[in-house]
């Protein structure tokens, strides 16, 4: 695999993170603060499973988690300056 492709563009399955370690990753101090995170960053869950628990978990794409989290602002980014030039 190069830099440039992902495991799911070469045909591989993706490899799938449950909330937890999703928040785990962002470093969410709840597996609820860490929905409400992926949901305004638009990452939608890849597939459901039953859990050790027997309950259904959103399972997601852990690429797409580790690209939302690189693309997000840095703490305290004053998002609405930014002047567009003509």
């Amino acid at each position: 695999m190069n830099e440039t492709t992902t495991p799911h563009e070469q045909g591989e399955e993706p490899q799938l993170w449950s909330i937890g370690q999703v928040a785990q990753h962002l470093g969410a101090a709840s597996a609820g603060s860490a929905r409400r995170t992926l949901s305004r960053w638009g990452v939608e869950a890849a597939d459901y499973q039953r859990g050790a628990n027997n309950r259904i978990q959103a399972l997601y794409e852990a690429e797409q988690v580790r690209a939302a989290a690189a693309a997000r602002p840095g703490r305290g980014a004053r998002t609405d300056l930014h002047s567009e030039e003509p």
